[in-house]
């Protein structure tokens, strides 16, 4: 039973976070709409908010690598989403929505960042196989859809906000029932390094390039998925089902993740994801029928969570535990959230002008991010890359 309650802290504000993050990530796009932004600004809002994560990510990722107070970090910032989906009620303006995006990416990317952090160090030092406590919160991600999905169905766009700010409130006390760190020992064995010693590695550009561009292929799908469904007559209640299997079939993903490192390794977990992506986007731009979008919504398990727990699984085996907070921040920040920042924007071009077919720049991103994790799998062998004593 101690055992259950302790796993249960661990994932509990992630399942928080993530109820929060279905309906944003699902039905977003249609709540601004519905405030009468277009889909060039929609792409530009998204571009902005992931422009600012950038900056917010690594400056609190930094903190966290020289104080640890990452439990402190994400009370903080749990406080400042509840205040933040507040004031983006009030906004109606492209403007006033921009700001306010800039804010909020402040805020939102960080958090997921820093409980990455808690949870891959945590998650190995008391026994846990980190994929079976994420899976928790993929399980929330649906429950957010679909609640989203029902509550626009019945009442309408502005009701994806208060989805939304239930994730938020959730935070809050389930931070607090987070289990406190084991204090910091100073380790002689792993010399000190920083961001720029990250930087300069080649695998890890590498594993940031090709992680990066597989997160961001889900520009199109995140920005305009949605609308493309509701434009070809599916309605919402199907439309949050099809977001929802999505994430059933990832939590297929991280519940046999200890399986699949086994057999094919964090970096052959990154390529399979790619390779996914391939498949996925090519086959998006040209079909909206029902038993085709649910195929490919399947593959999920593989553009997302494959590549995710590939990710986590190479931070967690390149650096030592007083690096994953920056390694994490890293990651979040130059690769998933320059590399979407971008990509968003172009989502928004590339829809503006060919609809649909803008999935097939997605599928382009992901051949790139391919032959950069195959580069990767031929210089990297399972060794630290950084904070080692030279001898």
């Amino acid at each position: 039973m101690k055992r259950v309650v302790e796993g249960g802290r661990l994932a509990g504000f992630g399942a928080a976070y993530f109820f929060g993050s279905g309906a944003m990530m699902s039905y977003w796009p249609v709540w601004l709409r519905d405030r009468g932004i277009s889909d060039a600004q929609i792409g530009t809002l998204y571009m902005s908010r992931q422009m600012v994560s950038v900056v917010s990510v690594l400056a609190i990722g930094f903190l966290a690598h020289r104080l640890g107070k990452l439990r402190g970090m994400l009370l903080a910032l749990s406080v400042a989403a509840i205040v933040m989906i507040g004031v983006y009620q009030q906004a109606h303006s492209f403007l006033a929505l921009l700001l306010i995006g800039l804010l909020w990416g402040c805020i939102w990317s960080p958090a997921m960042a820093l409980y990455d952090g808690v949870l891959v160090n945590e998650s190995k030092a008391r026994g846990f196989v980190y994929g079976k406590l994420r899976v928790w919160g993929s399980l929330a991600f649906i429950s957010g859809t679909m609640l989203c999905g029902v509550g626009v169905d019945r009442f309408g766009p502005p009701s994806v906000i208060y989805v939304v700010w239930i994730g938020a409130v959730c935070m809050l006390p389930l931070g607090l029932a987070l289990p406190r760190p084991a204090p910091r020992l100073r380790d002689d064995s792993h010399a000190a390094f920083g961001l720029m010693d990250l930087l300069r590695s080649r695998p890890f550009q590498l594993f940031l390039i090709g992680t990066g561009l597989a997160q961001a292929s889900h520009a199109v799908l995140y920005s305009f998925g949605t609308l493309t469904w509701r434009a070809a007559g599916l309605d919402d209640v199907t439309i949050s089902s099809l977001w929802g299997l999505s994430v059933a079939v990832e939590i297929m993903m991280l519940a046999g993740s200890g399986w699949l490192i086994d057999r094919i390794g964090v970096v052959g977990l990154i390529a399979l994801g790619l390779s996914c992506g391939i498949v996925r986007w090519t086959a998006m731009a040209f079909t909206t029928a029902l038993p085709a979008l649910i195929v490919l919504q399947a593959l999920h398990a593989g553009t997302f969570a494959a590549c995710h727990l590939g990710a986590m699984g190479f931070i967690q085996r390149c650096l030592p535990p007083s690096g994953v907070a920056l390694g994490q921040s890293s990651y979040y920040a130059l690769g998933t959230g320059a590399v979407q920042a971008v990509v968003f924007q172009l989502a928004g071009l590339l829809y503006a002008r060919f609809g649909q077919q803008a999935f097939l720049g997605m599928a382009v991103i992901s051949v790139v991010g391919l032959v950069a994790i195959l580069m990767l799998m031929r210089v990297w062998k399972g060794e630290l890359l950084v904070g080692k004593h030279l001898s």
